[in-house]
């Protein structure tokens, strides 16, 4: 089974694969789009939208949240735009390009012409308002309403970003009225959807947690704004708060058969073939990058973190890390020996992807509790949103559930600041997993702790960037429509939430 669920998003992927990211012109030389049913593409952008999200959202997450320092002891030069926060229109475009490609997979689904597909239509309604709300939160103003029409409109509007907001929950809703409203006719979803396996009880659990996170985002505007505080009071009330307890993960059929079968993160970690002793061959991939000083701090202090030998590889029995920016010796001050990748991580070929964490579940509610929008027991939720970081990365708890509760910043209990301490353990909980996260949480909150800069003198304007800039591509292919950005609005101008 396995291999027949690899093969259809293979082969679904290379049917719908176009060149322009906001376009859907078919060519008539490939099959039509509308002959290709939502039961072979599911798969497809599925899998095609996740290696975005752990590769590169996850590293430009990661390195700005000084989760990742770089091998200077063996590599030289690496991170420098990062670690100099030089932001530019080429600076991780490929974020948008790929997104902008995924979601245009999901509008195909969704625009099929049959109507006896509401369930997978519903599933593509969610995950396109999965990544639209990443897209929102990396770039602002972004097409949304016009985007994916193809030659009806080559060069789609920029709108904005509390509108798509708005939007994104009206989509979900839609999408859950269409699976609890099919039609008698409506093809059963199976094992083509590599995520959930077609269980639409858990989708509309995903969905309602994803809801969730969207209306978060807006809470720390929310406090200064009526508007919002009116938006949000009136959408809570009407919340279902049944969440996910469960992490959501994606597996086509991940092997060690050939690259296209590799779990996205590990082809980015290792060779396809063990040694003959059973042990991996690391790529330069793996070999580069490293633990910084700042997450060994946290992971090896006040107190001992049970993740810390899962997430990071040990030196001495503790996370040995480098400052960003730093140099070997006997020029810097750089450890000769740097903590890797753990075996949370990097496990084998064949491993499950992490879409959302049940963690992170627990931990939003946790958040909502707080600040009083939905009813329940924050610290139980933020207790259980430990435990399940802990289980997930295979870690012993130990006492350290307890234990962290009696340290402020880390733990509800004693935190004066409740959403700090959610927001570190939600840090550490989506360490390496989805760094984007990380980074757009801090973004929104200001808080996880007080996150270094990397070394001094190695960016120029001292503070973290709050987006990313429009693309190269953006900027040649749909220039009248770009709206006008400097380099400084990427570090003073946010999304609408900031």
């Amino acid at each position: 089974m396995k291999k027949i669920k690899l093969i259809l998003p293979l082969i679904a992927l290379a049917l719908f694969s176009c060149d322009n990211y906001l376009d859907v012109n078919t060519s008539p030389n490939q099959p039509n789009a509308s002959l290709i049913t939502p039961n072979l593409s599911l798969s497809a952008v599925q899998t095609s939208s996740y290696s975005v999200l752990v590769r590169r959202m996850n590293e430009v997450g990661n390195v700005f949240m000084n989760n990742w320092g770089a091998n200077v002891n063996s590599f030289t030069g690496g991170y420098a735009e990062e670690f100099g926060i030089t932001m530019s229109n080429n600076f991780y475009e490929d974020i948008w390009n790929s997104l902008y490609r995924n979601t245009y997979e999901f509008t195909n689904i969704i625009n099929h012409p049959s109507a006896d597909y509401d369930h997978h239509k519903a599933i593509a309604k969610i995950m396109k308002s999965f990544y639209f709300q990443y897209l929102v939160d990396l770039y602002g103003d972004i097409p949304y309403f016009e985007a994916h029409q193809g030659a009806n409109n080559v060069n789609p509007s920029y709108d904005d970003d509390q509108a798509i907001y708005r939007d994104l929950i009206v989509q979900i809703d839609s999408a859950i009225d269409m699976i609890d409203n099919a039609p008698a006719t409506t093809v059963a979803v199976g094992g083509e959807d590599v995520m959930l396996g077609g269980d639409m009880d858990a989708w509309k659990r995903f969905a309602n947690t994803l809801k969730l996170r969207i209306l978060l985002r807006e809470s720390t505007k929310a406090e200064t704004d009526g508007a919002s505080a009116t938006y949000l009071t009136a959408q809570f009330a009407a919340l279902d708060t049944n969440f996910l307890t469960d992490d959501v993960t994606i597996n086509p059929g991940y092997s060690s058969a050939n690259n296209a079968q590799q779990n996205p993160w590990m082809n980015l970690m290792v060779e396809l073939q063990k040694t003959s002793s059973g042990a991996f061959t690391y790529r330069s991939s793996f070999n580069f990058r490293r633990a910084s000083a700042y997450i060994a701090g946290q992971l090896n202090n006040n107190p001992v973190d049970p993740r810390r030998g899962r997430l990071f590889s040990l030196v001495g029995g503790q996370v040995v890390g480098v400052l960003q920016g730093d140099q070997s010796a006997p020029d810097g001050t750089a450890p000769g020996n740097i903590s890797s990748f753990g075996p949370g991580l990097v496990v084998d070929n064949s491993q499950d992807g992490y879409v959302f964490l049940a963690a992170e579940s627990f931990l939003l509610q946790a958040e909502a509790v707080e600040r009083g929008y939905i009813t329940g027991d924050a610290q139980t939720l933020f207790d259980l949103g430990v435990e399940a970081s802990l289980s997930q990365m295979g870690a012993t708890a130990g006492t350290y559930v307890a234990d962290v509760n009696s340290v402020s910043g880390k733990g509800y209990a004693a935190s004066t600041d409740k959403i700090a301490a959610i927001m570190y353990q939600k840090s550490i909980a989506l360490n390496s997993i989805n760094g984007a996260e990380i980074w757009i949480e801090y973004t929104r909150t200001g808080l996880i702790n007080t996150i270094p800069m990397p070394m001094p003198g190695i960016s120029p304007t001292g503070k973290k960037p709050l987006r990313l800039m429009y693309p190269t591509s953006e900027l040649a292919s749909n220039s009248a429509n770009v709206p006008a950005q400097s380099i400084a609005d990427a570090f003073n101008v946010g999304p609408f939430w900031k």
